[in-house]
């Protein structure tokens, strides 16, 4: 599980404070995917990132249960000097997994060719989003963190493939997803919660989520 408790983090902007959470309180069960409905500019990223474990809250507590994934398209582990084999094995015997194997699989779904030899530096911005997502399935967590949906590539093929294996690590993982749009939950959420003014309001599907939500815009 992942819990949250009386958790509070804002920011100063230069003019004013702004608030992304107040002494939230919630949990997530495993097996209970939750989706996130949340408005652009009020701190969908900073969840995610409190979530991961990337940002201290300014209070409250936060428990990790099980293995919680880095969120989708985060790039803060990799090293861009190496290539994405190195990478990949890399964190693979960080994570205590096998090199040959998480190297294999990231790089029969990232798709990019000679490049998965070359330096991640090197490489265009869609490619990076293939080949950390590649990476985030091909390690083993229990809560995977996804920030406005799957990363968005002009690769067709990519786009299908990783679609179909996010739904398959559905019935066995966890997810939380984050987003301004109701449908881009609605092929992963099983409960939902709505995020405004600092409070995070839980319901128990998505509908009731997104009539307050609708209500409130």
């Amino acid at each position: 599980m992942l819990e949250f408790n009386e958790v509070s983090k804002s920011f100063w902007t230069g003019t004013q404070r702004k608030v992304i959470l107040d002494q939230a309180s919630f949990r997530v069960e495993l097996g209970n995917s939750l989706g996130i409905l949340a408005p652009n500019g009020t701190g969908k990223t900073t969840l995610i990132n409190m979530m991961a474990g990337l940002e201290k809250p300014d209070e409250g507590t936060i428990t990790r249960g099980c293995r919680v994934s880095f969120p989708l398209g985060f790039m803060g582990g990799i090293i861009t000097k190496l290539s994405a084999m190195e990478n990949a094995r890399y964190i693979a015997r960080l994570y205590g997994l096998d090199p040959d194997y998480v190297e294999a699989f990231c790089r029969w779904l990232a798709g990019i060719g000679e490049y998965f030899d070359m330096p991640v530096g090197t490489y265009s911005q869609g490619m990076r989003a293939r080949f950390t997502f590649a990476l985030m399935l091909a390690l083993d967590f229990d809560i995977y963190l996804i920030d406005e949906g799957m990363p968005q590539t002009t690769d067709a093929e990519f786009n299908r493939k990783a679609g179909q294996l996010l739904r398959e690590r559905l019935e066995n993982t966890t997810v939380i997803i984050v987003s301004h749009q109701a449908q881009t939950l609605e092929r992963f959420a099983r409960s939902a919660a709505v995020l405004r003014n600092g409070r995070l309001h839980m319901f128990d599907s998505l509908e009731e989520a997104k009539q307050m939500y609708d209500y409130e815009a």
